[in-house]
């Protein structure tokens, strides 16, 4: 569980709702049917509109990301391809086909098998990058839904707030309405504004972030496999990966 995502929504919603409370406004103030619809609804069809829907629901998949990204232990890892080194050291390459069948990770797992398979270490590296360049670029489209959103939520706001003010236009004639209604059309303002700068983008810099740690990771996983196809001392993989420890 990542505390400061969740630290960051609650002061965010602190921040929003605790601000309108001490200017006087009420938590009342805050909400507005036609303004969600206007901007919530709106941004969400802008989203659809411009992204595939293999994209869109990728996007949500990898959403409770903020929270809990994949596990990775690079530590774990690092320990793990120093063994496969020494094994295949004495025992060839063949001695890891048991591992490879046992392997949970699948990017792992392929790279071992290549292994055994014999393959050439400047090919395994080929395949697994093609792998991995494919895997990161369409989570990348995944994180750049939420930032999409972000850039059209303000100007639904924007839209919802003008159209607020058009109604408000039409009961010039009626003082008492004014206020409330001009009230209520900045509403819309506050949902696009708040909503994209307190969680669009920043959920989307946040999986950005996730990705290129998961990123980095299998790039250490192809260092590591391709060191063992062209028989590097079992040492000396372990001092080249401990490069990627932050």
């Amino acid at each position: 569980m990542d505390i400061l995502s969740l630290v960051g929504l609650t002061l965010a919603l602190v921040a929003i709702i605790g601000g309108s409370i001490a200017k006087g406004s009420g938590v009342d103030a805050l909400w507005n049917g036609a303004a969600f619809v206007i901007v919530v609804i709106g941004t969400l069809a802008a989203a659809l509109l411009q992204t595939r829907l293999k994209v869109f629901m990728h996007a949500m998949r990898i959403l409770p990301w903020m929270f809990s990204a994949p596990r990775i232990d690079t530590e774990e890892t690092i320990e793990k391809l120093v063994n496969w080194s020494q094994i295949a050291r004495k025992e060839g390459l063949l001695g890891l086909e048991t591992l490879a069948e046992q392997e949970t990770d699948a990017f792992a797992g392929k790279g071992l098998q290549l292994l055994v398979d014999g393959t050439e270490a400047e090919a395994i590296r080929n395949i697994l990058e093609v792998d991995l360049s494919a895997k990161e670029q369409f989570d990348l489209q995944g994180a750049k839904v939420f930032e999409s959103m972000g850039i059209y939520a303000p100007t639904l706001g924007i839209i919802g707030a003008v159209m607020g003010l058009m109604a408000v236009m039409q009961n010039l004639a009626e003082p008492d309405k004014l206020g409330p209604g001009i009230a209520a059309a900045f509403v819309a303002t506050i949902y696009g504004i708040g909503s994209a700068n307190l969680f669009f983008l920043p959920v989307s810099s946040k999986l950005k972030n996730s990705i290129q740690s998961q990123t980095a990771y299998r790039e250490m996983i192809i260092d590591g496999i391709t060191s063992i196809a062209e028989g590097e001392n079992p040492r000396n993989i372990e001092t080249k990966l401990r490069g990627y420890v932050l």
